[in-house]
């Protein structure tokens, strides 16, 4: 028999419908499908005999022979997924994805009764996550959401200076960590913790005289960072750690000190020497110009947490190059930048002016013409930030840098 044509052509127009329908939710396409069927079934059991009564039960016969598919979300939307197909105890099957996913399981029918899917949730910067779904169970989707990790590195402070060194790990809780040795330096790891971007940025950018590279990993729910050493500097170098509070930023404080063999003897002689060779060039006429460039752009808390005494190694030189700066002056004092004076040759007063040392014109342009005494040409700019912005990432620094020295530069140009 023929079909008319008006009811031809309105089957026809059932067709892209039914294709629609039969497209997947939007999304879902782009998901992983993750095969964890195992090789054997299940033993057949009184199950596979009620299956065909019991369906009507429970929604029809797709329930028990109908394809599984297990949708899987995590909050972090990307995470890495760990599953283990579970029978009577014994893993039948592992498999290793990335969220979001689809997990094709077996018919239910095909499933025993303790028949479960074991899902493990790994992201970086996040806790684990561990679960376990039954197979025959009517679950289709299921969302994880993950915590954040305890603790975090919040900042990352790095200081080099007349051969010695010290690393800062700046954190929201106290520290648990252990130190491993390599071949070419050592590993810092930082259990249950995550790592900030600008943290991130600094480690990325610190190497000088004793350190070659740093480099930060996140596995898993511990941060990894591995210092390299340069070539020689392995040997006879003394690794100290020492934990502290800084309590005006409610932060804890984590350092490990670089000590040479020689306790640093050798470079304090030449710390001295290079002290005593800055004339009144270095902190005067355009000099000064860099000097207030510098102060301009770098934040004044930062500024002044770096320069004010804190028990470093640094706090000598720092301290020594402060009443340098008072002898180069004609008066024998410095000024800050309200106006006040400080006679530095007297300790009262250099004491003084060293918790306010931020504020002391001519005070960087110092420092800078020290480190370049000091230091070879491959090293001034790291020795430099790590004195007076040691938490400032390497490119943000070195682009301050580079403006405070055109300013410097324009000014001598100007005056011929």
């Amino acid at each position: 028999m023929s079909i008319p044509i008006p009811r031809a052509i309105a089957r026809l127009s059932l067709i892209p419908a039914v294709i629609l329908l039969s497209m997947p939710a939007s999304g879902e396409d782009e998901r992983d499908l993750i095969d964890l069927v195992p090789d054997e079934r299940a033993s057949w059991s009184a199950t596979n005999l009620f299956a065909p009564v019991t369906s009507l039960f429970l929604g029809g016969p797709s329930f028990w022979y109908g394809e599984r598919v297990l949708d899987i979300d995590t909050t972090p939307p990307t995470a890495t997924l760990d599953l283990f197909y579970v029978r009577a105890s014994f893993q039948k099957r592992f498999e290793q994805g990335d969220s979001p996913a689809r997990v094709l399981l077996p018919p239910r029918v095909e499933a025993g009764p303790r028949d479960s899917v074991t899902i493990r949730v790994l992201a970086d910067g996040y806790r684990h996550k561990e679960l376990s779904v039954r197979v025959r169970s009517r679950e289709s989707r299921i969302q994880i959401d993950l915590e954040p990790l305890p603790n975090s590195l919040v900042a990352v402070r790095h200081t080099y200076f007349a051969g010695r060194a010290a690393l800062s790990f700046l954190t929201l809780e106290a520290l648990t960590f252990r130190l491993q040795d390599n071949a070419d330096g050592f590993a810092v790891v930082l259990t249950e913790t995550a790592i900030s971007q600008n943290a991130e940025e600094t480690v990325r950018g610190v190497e000088d005289g004793l350190i070659g590279s740093m480099l930060a990993r996140q596995l898993g729910e511990d941060l990894v960072v591995q210092v390299a050493l340069r070539e020689g500097s392995v040997d006879g170098m003394d690794v100290r750690s020492l934990q502290g509070y800084d309590a005006i930023r409610a932060l804890h404080d984590f350092t490990l000190n670089l000590v040479p063999s020689d306790q640093g003897a050798d470079a304090v002689r030449r710390a001295k020497a290079a002290l005593g060779r800055l004339r009144s060039r270095d902190v005067e006429g355009c000099a000064l110009g860099f000097d207030t460039s510098m102060r301009e752009q770098l934040d004044p808390a930062e500024l002044a947490r770096a320069l004010a005494p804190r028990g470093s190694f640094t706090d000598p030189y720092l301290r020594a190059a402060l009443k340098r700066l008072g002898e180069l002056s004609p008066d024998g004092s410095v000024v800050l930048n309200d106006g006040t004076r400080y006679r530095v040759a007297l300790p009262i007063e250099l004491s003084a002016a060293w918790n306010q040392a931020s504020e002391v014109r001519g005070y960087l342009a110092l420092l800078r013409s020290f480190v370049a005494e000091l230091e070879s040409p491959a090293h001034r700019t790291p020795t430099l930030r790590g004195l007076v912005a040691p938490e400032v990432g390497a490119k943000r620094f070195q682009a301050i840098l580079d403006t405070a020295e055109k300013r410097e530069h324009s000014c001598r140009a100007k005056r011929g």
